[in-house]
């Protein structure tokens, strides 16, 4: 009886824990190399990730205390591609979208719960204070990479790089892309777009009328969206500022024709 109870147990926990791992959230994707965090880092389109939510900054705040990200960066900025894939993310419209989220209220209140998690804290001083870190940092002068940042600078082909940039298909599309009207389109067009500044604003925008309920009315959830409500505009919507355009010229009706004379 004893051990049927075990084996029981066993199973409703082993049972409860994978449920657990099945509903649990999934983690931010963060990189997982000082190589992979200078990519992220100079890509405009996603460098602020590391600073709007605390999970990802304490992996960011290890990776730029390894002494590999230095000479990653270093051996990075010798390369021209890197400043040609810098560039042009900068150009686009995802770098607004990436700049515009700080206005979402959640950010700050996810920095305010870890301003009072001593988990936090805790994390940071034990990346300040790891013995490894602090190993690797005494043995960088005789790192394969250091030697190999520093021996750049006598590699030939390294000058040639930078000669044939200005004829790299990449740098004359991105400077092609200056004439494009469409470019300019898209940047407005993610000015314009609720979605570009958080999920809060992104509901409240295309939906402001979402909290005044009809008497009698059925509650909603918080994460319903509902239609928004005959009579309403979206004024973020250029689609709904044409249509109200066009809606007068529409609904003039052709003069009536003259009666004829008796």
């Amino acid at each position: 009886m004893k051990i049927k109870s075990l084996v029981a147990a066993l199973t409703f926990a082993v049972s409860a824990t994978a449920l657990a791992d099945a509903t649990a959230p999934a983690a931010p994707t963060v990189p997982q190399t000082p190589e992979a965090w200078l990519n992220r880092m100079t890509d405009f389109t996603q460098n602020q990730s590391a600073y709007r939510d605390p999970k990802v900054f304490v992996p960011w705040f290890n990776a730029v205390t390894e002494p590999g990200f230095y000479t990653a960066m270093g051996t990075g900025m010798m390369d021209p591609a890197g400043w040609t894939r810098m560039m042009g993310s900068a150009m686009d419209p995802n770098a607004y979208r990436n700049m515009a989220n700080w206005a979402d209220p959640n950010i700050y209140m996810k920095w305010m719960a870890a301003g009072m998690d001593p988990n936090f804290y805790t994390a940071l001083l034990t990346q300040m204070t790891d013995p490894g870190k602090m190993m690797r940092w005494a043995m960088m002068p005789m790192d394969p990479k250091m030697w190999n940042m520093m021996m750049q600078g006598l590699n030939p082909n390294l000058y040639m790089k930078w000669m044939m940039a200005p004829l790299d298909p990449k740098v004359m599309q991105m400077g092609m892309n200056t004439m494009n009207p469409a470019l300019y389109m898209n940047w407005m067009n993610a000015g314009m777009d609720p979605k570009s500044y958080g999920p809060m604003w992104s509901g409240f925008m295309a939906n402001p009328m979402a909290g005044v309920a009809p008497a009698g009315a059925v509650p909603m959830t918080p994460w319903t969206v509902p239609a928004a409500p005959a009579g309403t505009m979206n004024f973020f919507d250029p689609n709904a500022w044409m249509g109200m355009m066009a809606a007068p010229m529409g609904a003039m009706q052709p003069a009536p024709a003259p009666a004829p004379a008796q």
